[in-house]
């Protein structure tokens, strides 16, 4: 099997990473802040040692790192416990439905209004595209840092800097990015930050993470919170936002994650540049194939199709005849494939992983061509 499906989520798991989680189920298996036992403490110092991990790691606070679902309840999180009634957002036809469905949501309840910009030719929107879509009602910027569909990054220090001139939320997805390009908070003026630790990073499944610089954001759930259990739901981070039992083991994995990324990190994007940049050229080589990644994006996202079959079918001859995984169909992103033609036989899309080797590569090449022929 060679797996190339890592901007869903990596299949390589750090041996830290594993350890890590199989020694909370065994040791750490105590609700942390709820309970003053040694157990239930031990496991609250691991919580709040991530906290500042990611903290220093992507520029804010650790009071500020909310521990989420994921990262589309990160998403909705910030969206609607932010969103302002008769306010506008602006947005771009890049986001992913985690985006586009709560937007839609609050729209259909006649809470918030918003406005969706288009790319340009070469995959990116720009500051001043955002800035023209502004309205004197506007509240907040949502954008993708690093596209899921084609790999397209997006002038996130500028965006930002232009929603601090303004005045206005900056919320960024960084779901494809974080892990293999550098995000801080301070320096890009970002608001809000959403993550999904299971791709980028390689921590296990299960938890996402809601980072805060500079946004009030009230409760998107209610409940148990370990705090002021006598009192309506308490107004200061991270305690608000985290109702319920945080899920320890996943986040002794991320734990791990943030610390072998830490060490790792450098080593890594030089493996994934060139796996990217050969299989970038290579794939350019192949006659019947269009390619929707341009190199300039970086990696490791590449977005494709074969001529004359819909992604669907490519995909599953892939799958079925090579055993390569790898992703086709609308990627939950419908406005990106309307922008580039594809909505109705949407793309393949591969993405390498730190742990692919040359062979596998190639091999892959070697399916495509043959698909194609």
């Amino acid at each position: 099997m060679i797996y190339l499906d890592n901007a869903a989520t990596t299949y390589f798991k750090p041996t830290p990473v594993i350890n890590a989680v199989g020694n909370a189920l065994k040791y750490l298996s105590a609700n942390p802040t709820r309970s003053s036992h040694s157990i239930a403490v031990k496991a609250g110092m691991l919580v709040e040692e991530t906290r500042e991990l990611t903290a220093k790691m992507f520029g804010t606070t650790p009071d500020k790192v909310i521990f989420t679902l994921n990262c589309t309840d990160a998403l909705d999180t910030a969206i609607f416990g932010t969103a302002k009634r008769g306010g506008h957002i602006v947005t771009t036809a890049l986001e992913h439905n985690s985006v586009l469905r709560p937007l839609i949501r609050l729209k259909e309840l006649g809470l918030v209004d918003f406005t969706v910009v288009s790319p340009l030719v070469g995959g990116a929107v720009t500051a001043e595209q955002i800035a023209g879509a502004i309205r004197q009602n506007t509240y907040m910027i949502i954008v993708n840092h690093v596209g899921n569909v084609t790999g397209a990054p997006q002038p996130v220090a500028e965006i930002g800097y232009l929603a601090e001139k303004y005045g206005l939320l900056f919320l960024v997805d960084g779901a494809q990015s974080a892990g293999y390009r550098d995000i801080n908070m301070e320096r890009d003026k970002i608001s809000l930050l959403a993550l999904a630790p299971h791709k980028g990073l390689h921590a296990p499944q299960g938890v996402g993470l809601l980072l805060v610089r500079n946004a009030e954001v009230r409760p998107f759930r209610y409940g148990g919170t370990g705090t002021e259990s006598a009192k309506p739901q308490p107004k200061e981070l991270p305690e608000a936002l985290e109702s319920g039992t945080l899920p320890t083991p996943a986040i002794a994995g991320l734990n791990a994650a943030l610390k072998y990324h830490a060490e790792n990190k450098d080593a890594h994007r030089k493996k994934l540049n060139g796996l990217f940049y050969y299989t970038l050229g290579e794939l350019s080589k192949i006659s019947g194939v269009s390619l929707y990644t341009r190199k300039e994006f970086g990696g490791p996202v590449i977005a494709f199709c074969v001529r004359g079959m819909t992604s669907m079918e490519a995909g599953n001859i892939l799958s079925d005849e090579y055993d390569i995984c790898v992703r086709c169909g609308l990627h939950c992103a419908p406005l990106a494939h309307k922008h580039y033609g594809t909505l109705k036989d949407g793309m393949v899309r591969a993405a390498v992983g730190v742990d692919n080797t040359p062979d596998e590569i190639n091999f892959f090449l070697q399916a495509v061509s043959e698909i194609a022929r």
